[in-house]
């Protein structure tokens, strides 16, 4: 029993000392200087290596970004005005035709041989009236009997040239130059007014319809230059503002634009998606800073500059974006340097050392 205690007593003291041992050595450690990279007690900090730009003022064309719609020159849906059987198409889908081109026509049998029945009409109305017009030169009848074989003549003239119209209808010509789409008819069927035979479209040129917020309504002007992309392309195209409308749209708060471009080659397709670059105006001496250097806070938006070596928070004003630059109104000025990374980790006077790689 005596043995046992004395094993006990041996190893509780073996364990005691060995976190002794452990607590000593690790406090030694500390006052040593501590891990790697930190202050000392009472010693400085190790300043952060970040980049940053030093501002330059510089000549900045403000521009605004929105998105439209591509849209054809002109377009229409060819119908026919009169219903009837399709006697001939005259056209291949999907290729280009002229204005006044045939396209289609319907039977007119039945026209022509009421025009032929008017025709006979008409003759026998004209030869009545040259009568009734020399009786009346000899005083053979009265003014009435001459009104009344005029008015029958006249009558009979009107109902020939309506016929003559609706035979005109039975042929459809294209409107305008432009490249036809599928057509939904075939020969032999029965056309009524309001069945679609094709889409009939001009594109060259083409538009681009876009709006603008309502308070960008006093910037926008007549024949002004915009540039456009369309979805799947980074090619740049050009049109200019032939039109605005007059009034702002009371739900969305927006002005309407449209553009003309040309567009020679048909690779702008009407419905295509498009993002519009707007210019303003331009403005000179205007400070820009990276849009990475921005920081969003609660209050607004700050920057972090340095100051005789260490981080300074500045508050500030933007206003428009580029794809790499964010326009400054107010905050900063020439000359100061604008930090652009480790920015989460930056605070108020914390030493930094920048590397400016380049100038803005």
């Amino acid at each position: 029993m005596r043995l046992r205690y004395i094993i006990y007593t041996i190893l509780i003291v073996g364990f005691c000392s060995l976190v002794g041992y452990r607590l000593v050595k690790g406090s030694g450690g500390k006052e040593k200087g501590g891990p790697k990279g930190a202050a000392g007690p009472g010693g400085p900090a190790k300043p952060v290596r970040v980049n940053g730009v030093v501002i330059v003022p510089q000549s900045f064309d403000n521009s605004l970004s929105v998105t439209g719609t591509i849209e054809p020159n002109e377009q229409v849906q060819i119908r026919s005005e009169i219903p009837g059987l399709v006697r001939g198409i005259y056209f291949k889908e999907g290729s280009n035709v002229r204005r006044g081109q045939t396209l289609l026509t319907i039977n007119d049998a039945e026209l022509r041989a009421q025009l032929s029945q008017a025709l006979t009409r008409q003759n026998l109305a004209q030869q009545n009236e040259r009568r009734a017009r020399l009786l009346l030169e000899k005083e053979a009848i009265s003014r009435e009997e001459y009104d009344a074989s005029l008015a029958e003549f006249r009558s009979q003239s009107s109902q020939t040239q309506l016929i003559r119209a609706q035979l005109a209808k039975t042929v459809l010509k294209a409107p305008f130059n432009g490249k036809i789409g599928l057509r939904a008819i075939s020969v032999g069927e029965y056309l009524t007014p309001t069945t679609v035979v094709a889409n009939l479209v001009n594109t060259n040129p083409i538009k681009v319809t876009f709006s603008v917020p309502e308070k960008y309504s006093r910037s926008v002007k007549l024949n002004t230059e915009v540039t456009f992309t369309v979805a799947g392309s980074t090619q740049k195209y050009r049109a200019k503002v032939y039109a605005i409308e007059p009034s702002v749209e009371t739900t969305t708060r927006t002005l309407q634009l449209r553009a003309r471009a040309e567009n020679p080659d048909g690779v702008l397709v009407p419905g295509l998606f498009a993002t519009v670059d707007l210019p303003l105006t331009t403005i000179q001496n205007a400070i820009l800073v990276p849009t990475e250097a921005i920081v969003p806070v609660q209050e607004g938006k700050k920057v972090f500059v340095t100051d005789s070596g260490k981080a300074k928070e500045v508050m500030v004003q933007t206003s428009t974006r580029t794809e790499k630059d964010i326009l400054i109104i107010s905050g900063l000025k020439a000359g100061d340097t604008v930090l652009t990374s480790g920015l989460m980790s930056l605070k108020q006077d914390a030493p930094v050392k920048v590397n400016t790689g380049r100038k803005k």
